[in-house]
């Protein structure tokens, strides 16, 4: 049976400490030149309906250095850019390629390719959910400070799809996470909930920026305008106002607080220039993990074994 990356939502526990415990192994190895190549002569079918630099990178680096071929398609290369159906896009895929990367707009198209492609799919990005690069932090933190469960994490600004990953990552994993968002910017209410009712963590919401770093071990932040925002950004700058992490806010966490962002960065805005190359910035090192957890992900999706029964 196939196994889909859609969110951390649908992952038990256990899956997820196999992505990172793979993730470190992967890690090491490439640290040491050792050659790892479990998906010689597999393709992954890129799908970017919104532009990437980190996923796009990561995926297609990472299929080269696992022995396999990675497919970049846009709109403009494939029919879906002119009203092909996903789920018909997803059959003749499945016929082609070993797995889907999709990274897009609606969750629904990344849920509906899923469910008509025979091959794994992962969720590269969706306004609703960006789970690789909540893995990938989760990772940047264990490896950090050696652990996740324990710890008090904060996220500053949009309730957007980073946030909500979050949520579900605080609920698989443990740790106690506060989120600190303008009013009438607040996460999916449905995600929240759900953590919140079935987690056995805090996963707390507030309006001040400030309780919600107090003691914080972890503060992450993201752009205030996404993708597909561009015409709000004005108002957004508005009612973003002191929802900026810097110097002042970094000084209310644990002394050695790890300060986190997802990339790309709107130095002055969301976050300073002084915190983003500062010395609890770990910035640079959650860009590179997308790399090693990219490549686990792949691996234990699409290496031997996963899909030899289907007989494609």
């Amino acid at each position: 049976m196939k196994k889909d990356l859609i969110s951390i939502y649908d992952l038990k526990t256990e899956e997820i400490e196999s992505i990172l415990h793979k993730a470190k192994d992967l890690k090491e190895m490439h640290r040491k030149g050792v050659p790892y190549r479990p998906l010689e002569g597999k393709t992954l079918a890129m799908i970017f309906e919104k532009p990437s630099t980190r996923t796009r990178v990561s995926f297609e680096v990472g299929m080269y250095q696992l022995g396999g071929h990675a497919l970049s398609l846009s709109p403009q290369d494939t029919q879906l850019g002119r009203g092909e159906a996903i789920a018909d896009t997803a059959r003749v895929l499945s016929r082609y390629v070993d797995g889907i990367m999709i990274r897009t707009f609606a969750q629904e198209r990344v849920e509906e390719m899923a469910r008509f492609a025979s091959i794994p799919v992962i969720n590269g990005l969706s306004d609703l959910l960006h789970p690789c690069q909540i893995l990938s932090d989760i990772f940047t933190i264990e490896e950090r400070r050696g652990q996740y469960r324990g710890l008090k994490v904060a996220y500053v600004g949009d309730g957007n799809n980073v946030a909500n990953s979050w949520i579900n990552g605080a609920l698989r994993l443990g740790f106690d996470l506060w989120l600190a968002c303008p009013p009438g910017y607040e996460p999916n209410a449905k995600i929240l909930l759900r953590a919140q009712e079935e987690g056995s963590s805090q996963i707390i919401l507030t309006h001040d920026p400030k309780e919600a770093v107090e003691g914080a071990h972890v503060i992450n932040t993201d752009v205030w305008a996404s993708m597909g925002q561009e015409g709000e950004r004005a108002e957004r700058i508005k009612a973003f106002q002191g929802y900026q992490v810097n110097a002042d806010l970094v000084h209310r966490g644990e002394k050695d607080v790890l300060v986190m962002h997802c990339l790309p960065a709107h130095r002055g805005e969301e976050i300073t220039d002084e915190v983003m190359d500062g010395p609890h910035s770990v910035v640079f090192d959650q860009a590179e993990n997308r790399l090693h957890v990219q490549k686990a992900i792949l691996t234990l999706l699409m290496g031997k074994g996963q899909n030899d029964e289907q007989g494609r």
